[in-house]
């Protein structure tokens, strides 16, 4: 059985979850880029809307809820320690309902809120690519 990301390039999505001008990161614990700092996201499974893969994404990862999804842009992340090639829309969403949670601790071992001049390290190719996208005005 082939695997995107691994035998193919895989299709991907993320959500910058943003509040009050700081961003959402979990710390991964699984590839790519274990042990890195990222903002939440997943595949897109077939059939599905990349927007609604973002959205269901975030909310298995944080258990928020997510509101008004808006697009940010593209980004491609190979790897080549990891063998890993991924090509992903990047998502913001600056309404969201709750407090973010460990929803899956076999796959993500911490979050927090972060300012730009705070970010934990290191930081994943993948949200710096998404942070990248961002203005001053949403994400001090």
């Amino acid at each position: 059985m082939a695997h995107p990301g691994l035998d193919f390039p895989g299709l991907g999505v993320g959500l910058v979850i943003l509040r009050d001008r700081k961003i959402l990161l979990y710390k991964r614990m699984r590839a790519p880029e274990a042990g890195h700092w990222s903002i939440v996201g997943g595949k897109v499974d077939h059939m599905e809307p990349a927007e609604l893969a973002a959205r269901r994404e975030a909310e298995e990862e944080t258990g928020l809820g997510i509101g008004r999804v808006d697009l940010l842009g593209p980004t491609e992340l190979i790897i080549e320690a990891e063998g890993q090639h991924w090509i992903s829309l990047l998502y913001i969403a600056a309404e969201v309902d709750g407090d973010p949670q460990l929803t899956e601790p076999d796959k993500l071992s911490a979050f927090g809120w972060f300012t730009r001049d705070d970010l934990p390290q290191p930081l994943s190719a993948f949200a710096q690519a998404a942070i990248s996208h961002l203005s001053t005005d949403q994400f001090l």
